[in-house]
């Protein structure tokens, strides 16, 4: 293809999305690119910025719902080459926006580094993690992250430091288009003492959320002071199926996809649910997940 010629090796055209989400759902993009450099990257967004190509950026697709119409444009997943590398530093950890979070917390527990023992069990790549400011009971990325690298629309990488990061509820300050990597601030410890942690809260979420099931993690935002969770519980919609899509009978905040499934499905379950929530306990639940 003319339009990305020369970049043949990281795309394919018309590919289904579904494959690269939790869910396992949702349509096709026109163009899917997975660039293994910076420079491929912004050779990417220069093509894409001088064709009026929309982009959106994926991570591990984890906290993503795709519409079965599929997208217009190209998806960039920094997954590959040197996206996906990390190494550890004096103070911590250096790490690509496609390395896997769930592989960094074993390593870190092998070094005896601690300080990102709290994600255990929480799926995604370091810069999907990072732009959500991934976490829960046990800790949030933030509280770990020194700097980090991003590219802007333009194709202008920069780094942006801890001074300049304000981190949030499942959110953060960083509005650049591409998080291309981040440092981490951690601590030596005893492997043992930090494996010992990771496996009580392994244990904790196991026991409490269904995680050998399809789904993109937390469908809600906690609303302030309450859980999304026990508010979808109390309104009695656990079990609550729309075709091949129901509410985890495990953990209300959770819905599971079967095979059948589709993203009208899960959109309709959203839809239902927060209606049912609002209804009864006046409480407007905000999604989590992300919706194309």
């Amino acid at each position: 293809m003319k339009l990305f010629a020369g970049l043949e090796d990281i795309l394919k055209t018309d590919e289904p999305l579904a494959p690269y989400t939790w869910f396992g759902i949702g349509g096709r993009v026109d163009y899917l690119l997975e660039p293994k450099t910076p420079a491929q990257l912004q050779e990417v967004v220069r093509r894409c910025r001088e064709n009026d190509i929309p982009v959106r950026v994926m991570g591990g697709g984890a906290n993503l719902l795709i519409d079965d119409a599929g997208v217009k444009g190209a998806v960039v997943r920094l997954c590959a080459g040197e996206f996906r590398e990390s190494e550890f530093t004096e103070t911590g950890l250096r790490a690509g926006a496609g390395a896997e979070m769930r592989r960094l917390v074993l390593r870190c527990v092998r070094e005896g580094r601690s300080g990102l023992e709290g994600l255990t069990g929480i799926p995604g790549t370091v810069g999907g993690c990072v732009r959500m400011n991934a976490g829960g009971a046990f800790g949030d990325i933030g509280n770990t992250v020194e700097s980090v690298t991003v590219m802007n629309s333009e194709g202008e990488t920069f780094t942006r430091y801890r001074a300049d990061l304000a981190f949030a509820y499942r959110s953060t300050n960083i509005t650049a288009k591409f998080i291309l990597g981040a440092e981490f601030r951690l601590e030596e410890d005893d492997p043992q003492r930090i494996l010992k942690q990771v496996k009580q809260i392994w244990i904790y979420k196991k026991n409490t959320q269904p995680l050998a099931s399809r789904s993109a993690g937390c469908i809600f935002k906690n609303p302030r002071g309450m859980s999304a969770g026990a508010l979808i519980d109390e309104a009695g919609l656990k079990g609550k199926r729309v075709g091949g899509a129901y509410v985890s009978e495990k953990h209300g905040n959770f819905i599971i996809t079967e095979p059948s499934a589709r993203a009208s499905d899960v959109l309709k379950l959203i839809n239902i649910i927060r209606e049912t929530v609002y209804k009864r306990m006046e409480v407007y639940l905000e999604l989590e997940i992300e919706v194309w």
